[in-house]
């Protein structure tokens, strides 16, 4: 315990960008992000679950097998993540386009179940602060996507 205390202050000191994932993979940021959204308000709806496929296959062009695989390393991960930064940190070099996608893919599966609890909103709300996407463009996508249905 001391001796990783003592490499990370020493990383620190030398000037390691620690904020960085060791491993950069934007599709399971992604996916992460879909799937924290989707077990936010702690139930499993089988809605969400096709909403977020759905969106993995359109969005990342992906095959079903890429999808299952993906959402299961998603999984994994979500479940090991201390924050939401591990995955908006991947995802900051997109464009704003692409940010604004991502935002209103995870309204479509918070809304995909027809209510949107309150927990979800707090994820989606935190991932548009780290993406800097602007509140005004966070509530655009929330309502394209409520009018939508």
């Amino acid at each position: 315990m001391f001796n990783k205390l003592t490499s990370l202050f020493k990383e620190l000191i030398e000037g390691a960008d620690l904020s960085q994932s060791k491993t950069n993979n934007p599709n399971l940021a992604i996916a992460s992000l879909l799937s924290e959204v989707a077990g936010a308000d702690h139930l499993i709806d089988e809605r969400e679950q096709a909403v977020k496929r759905q969106l993995l296959k359109r969005l990342l062009n992906l095959s079903d097998d890429e999808v299952e695989t993906l959402l299961t390393q998603a999984q994994s991960g979500v479940a090991q993540a201390a924050s939401l930064y591990e995955f908006t940190s991947q995802l900051r070099e997109l464009s704003q386009e692409t940010r604004f996608e991502l935002i209103k893919g995870m309204w479509e599966v918070a809304h995909a179940d027809g209510d949107i609890d309150p927990l979800e909103d707090s994820v989606i709300r935190k991932t548009a602060e780290l993406l800097y996407v602007d509140h005004r463009e966070f509530i655009r996508a929330k309502l394209q996507v409520i009018d939508k249905s």
